[in-house]
């Protein structure tokens, strides 16, 4: 049996719907199914259920609200909630899959990629409840993936793809962020890997997956709404756009670790304009 918790988020759900797709058996949950910050409910839970797999997609994610008024839940969901399901599945000897951020580093690396290995240094909240969240798994599993990842963007929830086309409709100037560099990340890429990675039986450890190629929040934009012929899109720099958290001006993870299991990645702008042409018209 699979547990695939935060099973209403956008990755939960992109993940559920693959593992429908493949006829493969689970249970997933939300927040009013499974409490992850309650330790004995999720101990019950997990104990009941008996899974084999865990997929932790569960989250908090709200990076500018971490840093004050959501301090305190980011550190119950991330570091506490991941916790208490680490617990519960090294108690019923379950592998889990547990989804972390470029966030953990701190974007300064200059021209190089982030490997697998490469110090950690947040500079939000979130990046450091999710590194907090890695170093309680592995402290108390052997048996785990860490799958860090980056600008997640996907058929379901909320994410930067529908808030610019959302911001298009209203619109006839955009100002984007041009100066922080990443890798976007289709939901359907990462939950492929994260099912992948467990049917191969990979070695145990921490893995980088984001879709190839990378660019600003700018490009990004751009190639959103390059059919949007209405609406220009203008650059900004991080400091005309001051926001709450800190973000990493360049925080592009080195794929090759996955690439050698045998999976295939696509290019984030193939990744998007597969998600563009099947769902968002």
């Amino acid at each position: 049996m699979i547990l695939v918790t935060g099973a209403k988020g956008q990755l939960g759900m992109e993940l559920c719907h693959l593992l429908d797709e493949q006829g493969i058996e689970y249970v997933g949950t939300a927040m009013a199914d499974l409490d992850i910050t309650n330790a004995e409910q999720v101990a019950h839970f997990v104990q009941a259920l008996q899974p084999s797999i865990i997929f932790h997609c569960a989250a908090y994610t709200a990076v500018d609200l971490a840093e004050d008024e959501g301090k305190a839940l980011n550190q119950a969901v991330n570091i506490d909630g991941t916790k208490n399901i680490a617990l519960a599945a090294k108690e019923v000897g379950a592998t889990l899959v547990y989804i972390s951020t470029d966030y953990v580093f701190d974007g300064l690396l200059g021209e190089g990629e982030y490997t697998v290995d490469s110090p950690k240094n947040p500079q939000n909240e979130y990046g450091k409840a999710k590194l907090a969240g890695e170093q309680v798994i592995e402290k108390l599993l052997t048996n785990y993936y860490i799958i860090r990842t980056s600008w997640v963007f996907g058929q379901y929830g909320s994410n930067f793809v529908y808030t610019m086309k959302k911001l298009a409709e209203n619109r006839k100037t955009l100002t984007i962020v041009s100066d922080q560099v990443g890798r976007p990340t289709w939901t359907r890429t990462l939950a492929e890997f994260m099912q992948f990675i467990v049917e191969k039986e990979a070695p145990y450890g921490v893995y980088h997956l984001s879709n190839k190629g990378s660019c600003s929040w700018y490009e990004f934009a751009k190639e959103i709404l390059k059919e949007n012929t209405d609406v220009e899109v203008l650059p900004v720099t991080s400091e005309e756009f001051p926001q709450k958290a800190t973000r990493p001006k360049r925080s592009i993870m080195d794929l090759s670790k996955s690439e050698e299991l045998g999976f295939s990645i696509i290019d984030w702008k193939e990744a998007l304009n597969n998600l563009l042409s099947d769902n968002i018209q």
